[in-house]
C-alpha cells in the first residue's frame, strides 16, 4: 500500500466543506482506490479540502470497509464508467454491511497511456497490466497495434504502472492514466488511448450516515431494492412507484441477490431529493411494496441539469392534496383544505 498523502503535499482543489458527519479529528480522511496515480486519485483532488489525508487501499470495497471501521471520515469510489456501466464492487458493498450515504458524485474523463520502462522496444510489448475496467475500455486499440497481446490483471490502474517501474516482469507495458506514468517514472509510448472517445467515470463520496446535503433541484437519490417475489408483472409494480408520482430515473441495474439464481435486486438513480414530495411518496410505495429497500443517500448531481417536474407532481400539489383529506377528516365537505393536523371527528 503507498504511503498516505495530506493535501499539503500538493495544491488541492478550492477547500470545500464535505457534507456528512465532521471528521473524527483535525483533518478529513479520505480512502479511495490506489495506489497513488488512479483516476480514483485524480477525483479525490476535486473534492479534497485543505489539509485532507489521502488513504489509498487495494480496492473500492475497501475504501467503503474504511470509512464503516472508522479508519476513514469519507471514501471516492467509481460507481458508473460511460463505456462499462456500473462498477459492480461498489455497487454490490454499498448494499451490504452497514448502512453508508453518498454525498457528492464528480466526473473524471478517461484515457490512458500505454507507459513502459525507459527503453523499452515496441516490439517487446506482448503483455500489458492494468484494471479490467481499462482492458475493456481499450481492448480493441490495443490488439490493433500489439497483435496478440496478454491482458495481465492488475487491481487498479496505477498498480500496474507501480509494479512496472519496480521491476515486474509478468508484464511490458501499463495501460494507465498519464499521472500514473509521471508518478512512478515511466514513459509514454502512446497516449491518449481509449476506444470511445470522451469516455468518462462516475465517482461518490461516501461517508457514515448523518445529516443530508439540502436539495438544490439538480439532485440524484440512490436506492437499493428488491423485488417481494418473482412473478410477472412484479418489476412493471416497482417501476409503478416512480412513474405515477412522476418520479424519473438516471440509472436503474440488477444485481444478483446472492441467494439463488433467478433472483436479483435493483439498484436505481433517482432524479430528485428525498425531501422533495413526490420522492417521499415513491420511497413509500416501495417500502410498502418491496421487501427490501436501502436508502444510499440524497447529494447534488455533478452536472447541474434539474428534475424536470410534471404537472401535478411539485411539493405544493402533494401539500393541497393532503390539506384536502385533513379538512374532509374534520368534518369539512370537501370543497375547502384544512391545514392542522388531521382528526377523526370522533364524539361530534
Amino acid at each position: 500500500m503507498s504511503t498516505p498523502e495530506t493535501a499539503s503535499d500538493r495544491t488541492p482543489h478550492p477547500t470545500t466543506n464535505l457534507p456528512g458527519p465532521p471528521p473524527a479529528g483535525d483533518h478529513v480522511r479520505i480512502a479511495f482506490l490506489g495506489p497513488f496515480g488512479t483516476f480514483s486519485e485524480q477525483a479525490v483532488w476535486q473534492v479534497a479540502p485543505g489539509g485532507a489525508q489521502l488513504i489509498p487501499v487495494t480496492s473500492a470495497p475497501a475504501a467503503l470497509d474504511a470509512v464503516r471501521r472508522e479508519a476513514a471520515d469519507r471514501a471516492v469510489v467509481p460507481i458508473e464508467n460511460s463505456v462499462e456501466g456500473g462498477v459492480n464492487a461498489t455497487l454490490d458493498s454499498l448494499s451490504t454491511g452497514r448502512p453508508l450515504f453518498i454525498v457528492a458524485e464528480v466526473v473524471v474523463p478517461v484515457v490512458f497511456d500505454v507507459a513502459v520502462r525507459p527503453g523499452t522496444d515496441p516490439a517487446d510489448v506482448r503483455r500489458v497490466g492494468t484494471h479490467p475496467h481499462a482492458w475493456a475500455q481499450c481492448r480493441m486499440w490495443l490488439e490493433e497495434h500489439f497483435p496478440g497481446i496478454i491482458h495481465v490483471p492488475a487491481t487498479s490502474t496505477a498498480a500496474g504502472a507501480e509494479l512496472l517501474a519496480q521491476g515486474d516482469t509478468t508484464f511490458d507495458a501499463a495501460l494507465c492514466p498519464a499521472s500514473a506514468t509521471q508518478r512512478y517514472g515511466l514513459e509514454a509510448m502512446h497516449s491518449g488511448i481509449n476506444d470511445q472517445p470522451g469516455a468518462v467515470t462516475r465517482f461518490i463520496v461516501v461517508s457514515p450516515p448523518g445529516s443530508l446535503p439540502p436539495p438544490t433541484g439538480a439532485d440524484k437519490t440512490t436506492i437499493q431494492v428488491a423485488l417481494p417475489h418473482n412473478e410477472a408483472g412484479s418489476l412493471l409494480t416497482m417501476l409503478e412507484q416512480f412513474s405515477v408520482r412522476g418520479v424519473d430515473l438516471s440509472r436503474i441495474e440488477s444485481r444478483p441477490a446472492g441467494d439463488h439464481l433467478g433472483s436479483y435486486t435493483f439498484s436505481i438513480d433517482i432524479v430528485g431529493h428525498i425531501a422533495e414530495e413526490r420522492v417521499q411518496a415513491a420511497l413509500v410505495g416501495l417500502h410498502r411494496y418491496s421487501p427490501d429497500v436501502r436508502f444510499m443517500g440524497s447529494y447534488p448531481r455533478v452536472d447541474g441539469v434539474r428534475a424536470t417536474v410534471l404537472p401535478g407532481t411539485a411539493d405544493g400539489d402533494f401539500r393541497a392534496g393532503r390539506a384536502w383529506v385533513k379538512g374532509i377528516l374534520r368534518g369539512g365537505d370537501g370543497t375547502t383544505s384544512f391545514d392542522g393536523p388531521a382528526e377523526w371527528p370522533l364524539g361530534r
